[in-house]
C-alpha cells in the first residue's frame, strides 16, 4: 500500500502517576515522576457532579481527548472522532452481571448506559455539542493500530481529507475486575489522544505503511511503566514522540501484519 500520511497536531496522555503529556515527556527524558499527580483523571468537559460519577473509562478518554484538542488549538466541536478501547469498561460490566445474578430489579440505567462501548464517544459529542461523525472501535490487542489506520484512511479519503481539516483519535483502557479478570488480564488506567490533520501544519509528520510482520518489542519507558494495561500496544509511538526525535516503530496490526510508523520532525 502507498503510505498514509498525517501531521500530529496535538497529543494527550494520562496514566496514574503521569497525568499529562508534559509529564510523560519529562519521565521519558529523566525518569522523574511528578510529586502531586492526581489519582484519577478529572476532565473539565464534565460538570463537577458528573465528573465525580463518571466511570474511569469515560474520564480518561475525555481527559486525553480534551488535552489533544487543546494542544492542537482545535475546536472539539468541529472534529470527527474515533474512540478506541480493547474492552470498554469491564468493571461496570462485572457490576451489571453481578446485579443480574443477585438482584436484577436493582439494575441501574446509568450503569447500563456507561457499559456500552461507545459511552465515551457519546459523552464527548454531547458534552462538546459536536455534530461531526464519531466512531467507537475495538480490535482486541490490535485496537490502537486499527484505530490509527481508521483515522488515517479518513484523512486520506473522508471528510477529514479537506485542507485544514483534522480528526481526533482517543485510545483508552481500564483494568478488569471479578470473573472477567480471568479472561481479560488488563490492569491500571491508560489513555492517549492524537489530533491528526491532512498535513501542512506544524507538528511531527507521520507516515504509515501496512507491512508483513509483527510489532516492535514494547519496552520503552512509558511502555514499561504502564505494563499490564490493554492499551500499551500504542506506547511505542508515544515513547518515540516523547523523545522529540525522528524514528520508526512497528505496531502489531493483526493477522501477521504491522503498521510501520515513520515520525519526522520539520
Amino acid at each position: 500500500m502507498s503510505p498514509l500520511t498525517a501531521t500530529i497536531e496535538g497529543i494527550g496522555f494520562w496514566t496514574r502517576g503521569i497525568p499529562d503529556w508534559a509529564a510523560a515527556q519529562r519521565f521519558v527524558a529523566t525518569g522523574e515522576l511528578p510529586a502531586d499527580a492526581p489519582s484519577k483523571p478529572s476532565p473539565r468537559l464534565l460538570p463537577a457532579n458528573e465528573r465525580r460519577r463518571a466511570p474511569e473509562s469515560v474520564a480518561v478518554a475525555l481527559e486525553v481527548a480534551q488535552a489533544a484538542c487543546s494542544d492542537a488549538g482545535r475546536d472539539p466541536r468541529t472534529l470527527p472522532s474515533i474512540f478506541v478501547s480493547t474492552d470498554g469498561d469491564l468493571p461496570i460490566t462485572d457490576t451489571i452481571c453481578a446485579t443480574l445474578r443477585d438482584a436484577p430489579d436493582a439494575l441501574s440505567p446509568t450503569k447500563f448506559h456507561n457499559s456500552v462501548h461507545n459511552a465515551a464517544a457519546g459523552y464527548w459529542t454531547i458534552g462538546q455539542g459536536c455534530m461531526a461523525p464519531s466512531t467507537a472501535l475495538s480490535a482486541f490487542s490490535h485496537t490502537f493500530a486499527q484505530g490509527l489506520l481508521e483515522a488515517l484512511v479518513n484523512i486520506a479519503c473522508g471528510e477529514s481529507a479537506a485542507p485544514g481539516q483534522a480528526i481526533l483519535l482517543a485510545a483508552y483502557d481500564t483494568g478488569a475486575t471479578g470473573p472477567l479478570a480471568s479472561v481479560s488480564t488488563g490492569t491500571g488506567l491508560l489513555g492517549g489522544g492524537l489530533v491528526l490533520s491532512a498535513g501542512g501544519n506544524p507538528g511531527p509528520q507521520l507516515s504509515v505503511t501496512l507491512v508483513d510482520g509483527e510489532g516492535d518489542a514494547n519496552d520503552g519507558p512509558l511502555a514499561r511503566y504502564a505494563a499490564g494495561n490493554r492499551m500499551t500496544p500504542m506506547l511505542p509511538l508515544f515513547d518515540l514522540l516523547a523523545t522529540g526525535n525522528d524514528g520508526d516503530v512497528l505496531l502489531d496490526a493483526g493477522a501477521g501484519r504491522a503498521l510501520c510508523l515513520e515520525i519526522r520532525h520539520g
